[in-house]
C-alpha cells in the first residue's frame, strides 16, 4: 500500500482493501488503464438508457439514407432477400396421427385455407403474406423493430376478406412511443416485475402524420394486451425495451464515405471540363493596357491560338481525377459497412470477382447470420401468425380437426427460410444426389432446402408423368442431341491436309 492507502486504512480498512483490489485489477488489464493517448469510451447506463435519448434520432437517420443512399437501400434489401426472401418463410404443417406419422390429409386442408388467406392477410388488402413478411422485415432491420397487431373476429368496419376471420395490422415503431417512461412502462412498452411484456401503448394514428406533435396526449394512446401484438426487435442487451437499428454502427462511416464519392465526382466533372489560362511572360513584356482589352477565346476542336501577344503561352489546368486511390478505399470502407451490417461484401458492394472456393466460402459464412435473423423473424412473426390463424380456423369451424389427430401436433410445422443459392449447380447437385444415395439427407430434405414444397412436387411429378402417358411419351426417353465434332489439334490439321489434296486435284 502506498502513504494513502495506509491512512484511509487507518479509519477505513474496507475502503482501503476495495482499492488496493482495483489496482491490481488495473494492473493485469492494460485496456482499463488511464491513458492520455486512448480514450476510455464507456457505457454506463442500463439495457435501455441509450435508446431513450438517440433511438428515434438514429431511426429517423436510417430512413433518409434508405430513400437518399444507395449503398444503404442496398444492404436492405439484400438482408430482406436473404432472410426472408421472394415468397418468406415458407410453413409446411407436420399435424401427425395418434400413432405417430405425418396427418397428410389434414396437413392439406391447412395449406389450402392458408394458400387462400396469405392473398388476404393484413388489414388494408396491399400485401399478400410475402410481401408483408419483406416490408415487416425491412421496417425491422432499418429501423430496429416493427410491430403487428393480431386481429380477430368480428370487428367494426373491418372486413377480413379471407374464409378463416383472421387479419394482422402492421405498425411501424413510430406507433409505440419510445419516451413514453413511467412508472412500470418503459419507451410504451408495460412490464411486469420480472421485466415481462404485458401491454404495449399505441398511438391511435401515425404520429409524423399529426400536424402539432404537441397535442398528442395521453388520451391518443391505446393499450393493447401483449397476447395480441407481436414485437420484432433487433437488440444486443437484455431486457432491452426497444430494438436499434442495424445501420447504428455503421451509419457515420455511411456518410462520410457518400461524401467522398460526391467529391470526387465533383472533382471529376471539374476535370471533364478542360479549362485553360494565359501566361504573361516576363513584366517587362505586359503592357498595363493589355489589362483593358479583354478577349473571348472559344474552346472548339483543332483550334489554333493565334492572336496572343508577346511573351504568353497557354497552360492548361490538370485535376488528376478520377483518383485512382477511389476504388481501393471504397472496397475497404464497404467490407466495414458490410461487416457492421451482417451482410455478404459481395452482394453489398455487387463485387462478384473470385474463385468457386472463395464465393461458396463467403456464402457459407454469410448465410449463418441470414439464417440467424431468419430464425428471429420466424420466431417473433411468422411462427406466432401461424398459430393464431390455425387457432382461429377451428374456432371458426373452417378447419375441422380429424378424430385420429394428436392434438399435441396440431401446430407443429416445418419453417423454411430462403436457402443458401447454388454458385455451381452441377457440382451441388451431384453432392446432393450421393447424400441421398447414401442415406444421409432425404429427398423432402433436398426439396425443401430449394424453398420448394416435397408435396407439391410429388403432386406436379404424378401429373407431369400422367400427361407424357397419355400422350404415349415416357418420362425416360431422352431426344438425341446432334453428335457435335469435338476439334482437336490432329482433327484440324487432317481436315487442312484435305481441302490442300482437294485443290491440287482440281
Amino acid at each position: 500500500m502506498n502513504a494513502l492507502d495506509k491512512l484511509i486504512a487507518w479509519y477505513n480498512p474496507e475502503r482501503a482493501l476495495v482499492r488496493a483490489k482495483s489496482r491490481k485489477a488495473l494492473s493485469y488489464y492494460e485496456a482499463a488503464r488511464p491513458d492520455r493517448l486512448r480514450k476510455r469510451n464507456k457505457e454506463t447506463g442500463g439495457p435501455s438508457t441509450s435508446l431513450q435519448t438517440a433511438g428515434r434520432s438514429i431511426r429517423e437517420q436510417a430512413r433518409f439514407m434508405d430513400e437518399n443512399h444507395d449503398l444503404a437501400s442496398g444492404v436492405l434489401d439484400v438482408l430482406v432477400a436473404n432472410s426472408v426472401g421472394s415468397k418468406g418463410i415458407v410453413v409446411e404443417p407436420q399435424p401427425r396421427t395418434i400413432d405417430g406419422k405425418i396427418h397428410t390429409e389434414f396437413a392439406r386442408d391447412i395449406l389450402r385455407l392458408k394458400t387462400e388467406w396469405m392473398r388476404r392477410p393484413e388489414v388494408t388488402w396491399q400485401h399478400d403474406w410475402s410481401s408483408a413478411q419483406r416490408i415487416m422485415a425491412r421496417s425491422w432491420f432499418r429501423d430496429g423493430e416493427v410491430f403487428a397487431q393480431h386481429v380477430a373476429g368480428k370487428v367494426p368496419s373491418l372486413n377480413h376478406g379471407t374464409i378463416v376471420p383472421y387479419s394482422i395490422e402492421m405498425l411501424e415503431a413510430d406507433y409505440v412511443p419510445i419516451g413514453y417512461t413511467i412508472d412500470n412502462i418503459m419507451q410504451g412498452v408495460e412490464r411486469n416485475s420480472w421485466l415481462k411484456p404485458v401491454a404495449y401503448y399505441v398511438y391511435k394514428q401515425h404520429p409524423n402524420e399529426v400536424i402539432n406533435l404537441q397535442t398528442l396526449r395521453i388520451t391518443d394512446y391505446k393499450r393493447v394486451s401483449a397476447d395480441r401484438m407481436m414485437h420484432c426487435k433487433l437488440i444486443k442487451r437484455i431486457n432491452q425495451a426497444r430494438g436499434m437499428s442495424v445501420f447504428a454502427t455503421v451509419m457515420l462511416r455511411l456518410e462520410d464515405l457518400k461524401d467522398y464519392e460526391e467529391s470526387e465526382r465533383i472533382a471529376a466533372k471539374v476535370a471533364a471540363s478542360m479549362a485553360a489560362f494565359i501566361v504573361k511572360g516576363t513584366p517587362e513584356l505586359f503592357d498595363d493596357d493589355d489589362s483593358v482589352d479583354e478577349r473571348q477565346m472559344k474552346f472548339q476542336p483543332g483550334m489554333v491560338f493565334d492572336n496572343l501577344r508577346q511573351g504568353e503561352s497557354i497552360g492548361t489546368i490538370d485535376t488528376n481525377r478520377p483518383n485512382p486511390q477511389l476504388e481501393p478505399h471504397r472496397k475497404g470502407q464497404l467490407r466495414a459497412v458490410a461487416s457492421g451490417c451482417g451482410v455478404t461484401y459481395s452482394s453489398a458492394a455487387k463485387d462478384y470477382n473470385g474463385t468457386f472456393s472463395s464465393q461458396r466460402q463467403e456464402l457459407v459464412e454469410g448465410y449463418g447470420a441470414y439464417q440467424i435473423l431468419a430464425g428471429e423473424f420466424t420466431s417473433r412473426v411468422v411462427q406466432p401468425v401461424y398459430e393464431n390463424f390455425l387457432r382461429i380456423a377451428i374456432a371458426s369451424g373452417a378447419l375441422k380437426v380429424p378424430d385420429n389427430l394428436d392434438l399435441q401436433t396440431i401446430d407443429d410445422a416445418l419453417y423454411v427460410p430462403p436457402q443458401m443459392p447454388w454458385i455451381d449447380p452441377v457440382k451441388e447437385a451431384k453432392a446432393w444426389e450421393i447424400l441421398e444415395t447414401n442415406r444421409h439427407a432425404s429427398g423432402p430434405e433436398i426439396i425443401r432446402r430449394r424453398g420448394l414444397n416435397p408435396i407439391d412436387v410429388l403432386d406436379q411429378e404424378e401429373s407431369w408423368i400422367k400427361q407424357l402417358t397419355d400422350r404415349g411419351l415416357s418420362k425416360d426417353t431422352e431426344t438425341p442431341l446432334p453428335e457435335i465434332k469435338k476439334l482437336d489439334d490432329d482433327n484440324i490439321e487432317d481436315e487442312e491436309n484435305t481441302k490442300r489434296g482437294n485443290s491440287n486435284a482440281e
